[in-house]
């Protein structure tokens, strides 16, 4: 009876083992192993690095979720940050332009920065000034 048992577990492990040995490999395994023929040590590192990857992505979802989540708001507000950007370089730019270009006496701040941003809104109020006196 023992050894009818122990001839099963032998046919029943030697048939798993026929299994696993019938399964094909991935196709980047194939070809970058086989038909290229990369060193195995890569093929390691690699599938430490695949195990490690599945690992951190089960225990630490929560955080991944919460990157994911950051970088979304990130990508949401760049155009608001770019266009607030650009809008004060052309401000920066078209007052120089005014002060140099325009001769303006004794001219505030405030007016040259309402003057600035309307000619960088497309306003042409800048154009019909030609000296302003007080």
């Amino acid at each position: 009876m023992k050894n009818q048992s122990f001839e099963d577990k032998k046919l029943k492990n030697s048939a798993k083992t026929n299994i696993q040995k019938d399964k094909s490999l991935p196709w980047w395994v194939e070809l970058l192993f086989v038909q290229i023929g990369l060193p195995d040590k890569f093929l390691i590192t690699i599938l430490k690095s695949n195990k490690k990857l599945k690992d951190f992505i089960k225990n630490d979802t929560k955080s991944i979720v919460t990157f994911l989540f950051f970088l979304i708001v990130l990508a949401y507000f760049y155009p608001v940050v770019r266009q607030s950007k650009n809008k004060i370089e052309c401000q920066t730019i078209a007052k120089d332009y005014i002060s140099e270009n325009k001769d303006l006496i004794k001219i505030t701040r405030k007016e040259l920065r309402m003057l600035s941003t309307n000619l960088c809104n497309g306003g042409e109020e800048i154009y019909e000034i030609k000296n302003i006196k007080r």
